[in-house]
């Protein structure tokens, strides 16, 4: 691969960075670069923005609505929306349902679906894990019957993140209790509205309330909300996941971090010199450069092979794992910089509203709450042992 980027690209990074400049809200922005707490309406506005432009779906075929971009233009976006400070796309409609809608559904389910993705009038939220199947999806237990023109769903959904302000939820159901594990699974979009659904909060480690637990009692969902075949849904599971493993790697907000960390050790001082000059720091610190490098030569061949046609296998898997240890590791980092300031956690210094002193640099506010909430990168997803499992599988035949 020619890691050296073309006058067009270059020509089209300077698009990117001129549309940033004119259209990416200044509060939106100052509380991404700021860690402060977004609330809907900030995703919504960014993405309806970005639709307006023809820049929301990245990965759908052009003919669906997508940008019909190459991976370097995907990436040279992707990296320039996470130095300005742009939100992250929502990426359970835009980023993964919909292409399993795209490849698997109905002509009526695209017909529907895309174009509501689209425009943001659907948020969409994740129904896979459950209490005693994380890692081990398959294991799923959540029941759903035919009965006549409607299945009847009951179980029980955890970590659903965001689910409270979800209007749709894709729900891995199992349909045929007596097959194989990974075969009498189904792919199901359910209406959140729907009679018998209940929503309670999970507060995480940094006291937020971003993940829930979604209960199902006697949920009607009619046929046609069935993706692909009854009893194949696996397949529809293990398409989207690729997806999902591939954008965890965060290539763009681990470049924009690590910018942001440089500046940071430059201006603190650690024996009465600047952190940045400290040996053991400035190993740690080039340490995670190189793999950062290496991460993001990965992920452009991965996208370029998506793109070709192939579907990821285990080069997500590796993405999955290097890409959330490199953000961890940057977090800790960010502590290990803050020094004693990282130990004070305000909740409330990270809501837009917040008009109190800071306890030390106004950076080291959000330190601790990004360092505690980025201990999930390595779990969600398919944790990082799984991950493992299915690099030894199948690339070494273990």
């Amino acid at each position: 691969m020619d890691i050296n980027f073309t006058a067009e690209e270059a020509a089209f990074r300077d698009e990117v960075r001129a549309f940033l400049k004119d259209k990416l809200p200044e509060d939106i922005s100052r509380k991404v670069k700021e860690h402060k707490r977004l609330g809907k309406e900030d995703t919504v506005r960014w993405q309806k923005i970005l639709n307006e432009q023809g820049w929301l779906a990245l990965h759908w075929p052009k003919e669906h609505g997508g940008t019909g971009w190459s991976p370097i233009q995907k990436h040279i976006f992707e990296e320039e929306c996470a130095e300005a400070g742009a939100p992250t796309v929502l990426p359970f409609g835009v980023n993964m349902v919909a292409p399993v809608i795209i490849k698997f559904g109905t002509q009526e389910q695209k017909d529907y679906y895309l174009p509501r993705i689209l425009k943001s009038e659907d948020w969409w939220c994740q129904g896979y894990s459950e209490p005693g199947a994380g890692s081990d999806l398959a294991s799923l237990k959540t029941r759903a019957v035919r009965e006549g023109d409607h299945y009847v769903v009951n179980g029980q959904k955890t970590w659903t993140t965001l689910g409270q302000h979800a209007d749709m939820i894709f729900c891995l159901v199992r349909t045929d209790p007596d097959a194989k594990k990974q075969e009498g699974i189904s792919f199901l979009l359910i209406d959140m509205n729907t009679p018998g659904i209940t929503v309670r909060p999970l507060i995480t480690l940094d006291g937020e309330h971003e993940v829930n637990e979604v209960f199902f009692d006697d949920v009607k969902v009619p046929v046609e909300n069935l993706v692909g075949e009854e009893n194949k849904g696996w397949t529809c599971a293990k398409y989207l996941l690729t997806f999902e493993r591939t954008g965890i790697a965060g290539v763009g907000q681990s470049k924009a971090a690590l910018a942001h960390l440089k500046q940071v050790a430059a201006q603190q001082i650690s024996n009465g010199r600047p952190l940045i000059e400290d040996p053991h720091f400035r190993r740690r610190l080039a340490d995670v450069e190189m793999e950062l490098m290496s991460l993001e030569m990965t992920n452009l061949r991965t996208v370029a092979a998506a793109e070709a046609g192939g579907v990821p296998g285990a080069e997500s898997s590796f993405l999955k794992i290097m890409g959330t240890e490199l953000r961890q590791e940057i977090t800790h980092l960010f502590r290990t910089a803050a020094g004693p300031y990282a130990l004070p956690f305000l909740n409330e210094a990270l809501h837009d509203d917040f008009d109190g002193n800071y306890v030390g640099p106004e950076f080291a506010a959000s330190v601790s709450a990004r360092y505690f909430n980025f201990r999930k990168l390595s779990i969600f997803g398919g944790s990082n042992e799984i991950q493992k499992n299915i690099i030894s599988k199948m690339i070494l035949g273990l």
